[in-house]
């Protein structure tokens, strides 16, 4: 599980990143990004009805991109809001390939420290 204080919780701030943010999308995913001028990054997932009417279904994608998130946590770089959009057809694709698109897209953005 993210540490409370990399988890972007507000309704405030999560408003402030869809208005003020920058995106980056691919087939499956999306991403919204903000500096935040705080010492840490936050992340937050939004997976809508859209996706799946089963809550089984919505809440299994949301642990898996927070697994991922959790598991390449040390080349995030700080001070930055990310919120990661689902886009539908991401039921369908393996953790590997969710991993790889994610990890893609936090690269693109500049989030993600580069190897």
């Amino acid at each position: 599980m993210l540490p409370k204080t990399h988890r972007l919780r507000q309704e405030k701030d999560i408003k402030a990143l869809f208005a003020r943010g920058k995106s980056v999308f691919d087939i499956v995913l999306g991403l919204k990004f903000r500096k935040n001028n705080l010492p840490v990054s936050r992340f937050a997932v939004a997976v809508g009805v859209k996706i799946s009417k089963k809550a089984v279904v919505r809440n299994r994608l949301r642990r898996r991109l927070r697994a991922i998130l959790e598991k390449h946590f040390v080349d995030f770089r700080p001070g930055f809001d990310v919120i990661i959009l689902v886009k539908e057809g991401a039921t369908k694709r393996t953790f590997v390939e969710l991993e790889k698109t994610l990890l893609s897209l936090l690269d693109k953005s500049g989030v993600r420290k580069s190897a």
